[in-house]
């Protein structure tokens, strides 16, 4: 997926500086009063909590596109470890500028690390069992590519970026067409018809279910939604192998591991950019 990252910063920076009711650029009125012109300054990265680092490249480039004089020395880099008092980077140059940084880095960086962390901590879970976590599309609008970078940091897997890169038959979608039959049957003329040959994951809701998909087949994965560990584990013997397997549906780092036991490739959890919580960080002078 290409994605202008530069075009949705400067978009994130103009955000400060333009009256959304007049849309004219008046400026950092609250630096403008009070730093001379063209005084130089330095600022750190503090990390104030333990947790996984992640949004330090793009802070890098945050810096670049507010002012390409200022200086940024890098100390940790994305996906390390991170303990209260460690330093992440420093910044150096002139202090408008690095004010004007400092509250979209740290935005991303609060929001990043916090996704990373609480990736991480379900990766760790279920670790020895041959399953990978993957994030959803439970994204926040139009920060889908930072939060599925944060899940990569962390070690999880990004499952789709959107509606585009395969075909996934929900619930809704199964009941809209009438049956997993007739939902299976339309793709395959589909793909067909438009000479495409997209990966296919269909959602099942019980044993019946994936008999009936099994029986059909035309898929790449099967989705268990809502199972129990132990009626997935049934699921997974079905399917033996023949397709990729993904458990799904309020799994929480206290189920996770006996989800990931039951033998299934994936674990999808949607809670990983939804509900994480933000890591505490602060740009300081020094």
């Amino acid at each position: 997926m290409s994605y202008n990252i530069e075009k949705f910063i400067d978009e994130a920076l103009a955000e400060d500086i333009v009256d959304f009711e007049g849309k004219i650029p008046t400026g950092d009125h609250s630096s403008l009063a009070c730093i001379p012109a063209s005084k130089d300054g330095r600022a750190q990265l503090l990390c104030k909590a333990e947790g996984i680092l992640a949004g330090v490249e793009l802070a890098e480039l945050v810096c670049q596109r507010v002012d390409a004089g200022l200086k940024f020395e890098k100390i940790l880099s994305d996906g390390a470890s991170i303990h209260k008092g460690d330093i992440a980077f420093k910044i150096y140059g002139e202090v408008k500028s690095i004010l004007r940084a400092e509250r979209l880095l740290l935005n991303f960086m609060q929001r990043m690390s916090g996704i990373a962390t609480h990736t991480s901590k379900f990766v760790a879970l279920v670790e020895g069992t041959g399953a990978k976590i993957l994030d959803t599309r439970k994204t926040t609008p139009n920060l889908r590519y930072f939060e599925k970078w944060a899940v990569r940091i962390g070690g999880g897997h990004n499952h789709r970026f959107g509606l585009y890169d395969m075909i996934m038959l929900k619930d809704n979608h199964i009941d809209f067409c009438g049956g997993i039959e007739k939902a299976l049957l339309a793709v395959k003329d589909y793909q067909e018809k438009n000479k495409l040959s997209l990966p296919v994951e269909i959602e099942t809701r019980s044993l019946k279910d994936i008999e009936e998909v099994l029986r059909m087949g035309n898929v790449s994965r099967i989705m268990f939604d809502n199972f129990t560990p132990e009626l997935m584990k049934q699921g997974v013997e079905l399917v033996n192998k023949k397709y990729e397997t993904e458990a799904s549906g309020g799994i929480t780092l206290a189920t996770v591991r006996a989800y990931a036991e039951t033998g299934v490739d994936f674990v999808s959890v949607g809670a990983l950019t939804h509900s994480s919580g933000s890591l505490d960080l602060s740009l300081k002078a020094f």
